[in-house]
């Protein structure tokens, strides 16, 4: 079960939010205006509103990542709730538990919400199929799957610099095969009413049937780039590059590195983003992620506000505070 039927309850909220693939524009859109609302949250003298207050949120990790983690905790803090970081390399399931074992004792705590990353896809829509009804589950990065809310992130980036979505062309470079980030964007673009969803790549980094995704395939860098409004530049990671799938560092710089001169061909007023950690010097030189049109810090801050949407909505919170 995927999609819609897992995540909306049968009034049409959000329950879970396991992938963006089968919810439609109206609930994309209630998520970023919901972000919108608590962007202003971050310059107050004080961080917090109450709308969790008493909810109680799990981190569960299973891969580590610093800034998401990071992320999901400020953004349940500053609702209110209280959070639970769960270091899974040294919990029971190292040591024979089970994962349902482990949802069952936390639950027991009278947990609100897990928020789950792990390196199979799948797991967080395994996971809210076992949870009990009250508990909603967040996938924070699944395998190859999704990544929805870095995904819902971007596009609140590119709403707040370019305020539409409907004529822009948005060129994504890099592994596309390997990248549940790349998934989650195309899938919340097309949604959004993107005008045109680019993926710039070698063959050897593309999925089989990628133009079934609603995309304009270009394997040249400087054909993908030109006239593009947004230019998002995954990261490659460096295992790739030890097998089959890529020559080398400097090879895939030379072909695939956005510097200031194949940024030029984009729009004179074209944004860059980057998911992070950013690979400089491989997916792109610094004169550009430190440049007037690098917005992959704004990404970073927003981060905050869209998983403080997601968390609040997935609760079903009122603006009082109220289920």
């Amino acid at each position: 079960m995927s999609g819609a039927s897992l995540q909306v309850d049968e009034r049409g909220r959000l329950r879970h939010f396991l992938t963006v693939e089968g919810l439609g524009r109206e609930l994309l859109t209630e998520i970023l205006d919901t972000a919108e609302s608590f962007a202003g949250v971050t310059e107050q003298t004080v961080k917090k509103v109450p709308l969790l207050r008493g909810k109680t949120i799990v981190n569960l990790f299973f891969e580590a990542s610093t800034r998401t983690r990071t992320t999901f905790e400020l953004a349940a803090k500053r609702l209110s709730a209280d959070v639970l970081n769960i270091n899974v390399s040294a919990s029971a399931t190292t040591k024979g538990e089970t994962l349902l074992d482990t949802l069952r004792n936390l639950e027991a705590m009278h947990v609100d919400m897990f928020v789950v990353r792990h390196a199979d896809s799948g797991a967080a829509h395994f996971i809210a199929r076992h949870v009990r009804p009250h508990v909603s589950v967040v996938n924070a990065g699944d395998g190859r799957h999704a990544h929805p809310t870095q995904a819902l992130l971007d596009a609140f980036t590119i709403r707040r610099r370019k305020g539409r979505f409907e004529d822009l062309v948005v060129a994504i470079v890099g592994d596309i095969l390997h990248s549940r980030v790349a998934r989650s964007q195309i899938h919340a673009l097309n949604t959004l009413g993107t005008g045109e969803v680019r993926v710039v790549a070698p063959r050897t980094l593309l999925p089989a049937h990628v133009d079934d995704l609603g995309v304009h395939v270009f394997h040249r860098m400087e054909d993908g780039l030109r006239e593009a409004d947004v230019v998002i530049m995954l990261r490659l990671q460096k295992e790739r590059m030890r097998g089959a799938h890529l020559p080398s560092e400097h090879e895939y710089f030379r072909l695939y590195g956005l510097t200031e001169e194949r940024l030029a061909l984009a729009r004179p007023d074209a944004i860059v983003m980057h998911p992070g950690p950013i690979n400089r010097g491989i997916e792109l030189e610094s004169r550009v992620a430190d440049g007037p049109r690098s917005v992959i810090l704004e990404q970073v801050e927003h981060g905050i506000a869209v998983r403080m949407a997601i968390m609040s909505m997935t609760m079903r919170t009122t603006g009082d505070g109220t289920a």
